[in-house]
């Protein structure tokens, strides 16, 4: 019995700590907040590499003007035209301090135009300040998404 008890001792820190981590990771859901509407507009799967950058895929279309599988008809390249579910938007996001990425780039699918992006995590990790802006940070729009 004594065993299992001092396991059961080293296991609980162990699990609170990546308890800990994964609040301080924004990988996982997001559901993104259109600034202009105020409204749900569609999931994004972020992901972390081992180096601390993140990117983040379309995983779900919740709100479009252009049905419920748009496409990118904005964009140029190799994205021209293709669906915007499964389509990075989010990309290279480095870490910049406690709860920060920035230095990253990210897509409007809507316009077709990319973005230097940054992101904080905010409200105790349920919600991610994530930034798009051109040349200067004062230039540029702020969306709130939200832990899912």
């Amino acid at each position: 019995m004594r065993p299992l008890f001092n396991a059961l001792l080293l296991a609980l820190p162990l699990s609170l700590s990546s308890l800990a981590f994964a609040a301080e990771s924004p990988a996982g859901r997001w559901q993104t907040i259109d600034d202009e509407t105020g409204k749900p507009k569609s999931i994004v799967e972020i992901q972390q590499a081992a180096d601390g950058t993140l990117s983040g895929k379309v995983a779900e279309i919740l709100k479009s003007d252009h049905g419920p599988n748009p496409v990118c008809s904005e964009c140029d390249g190799e994205r021209k035209d293709q669906p915007i579910t499964g389509m990075t938007i989010l990309w290279d996001l480095k870490p910049d301090g406690e709860q920060a990425w920035s230095d990253g780039t990210i897509l409007d699918p809507a316009k077709g135009k990319t973005y230097r992006a940054k992101a904080k995590l905010v409200e105790g990790g349920d919600k991610l300040e994530v930034r798009g802006y051109i040349g200067i940070e004062a230039l540029g729009r702020t969306q709130t998404w939200i832990r899912q």
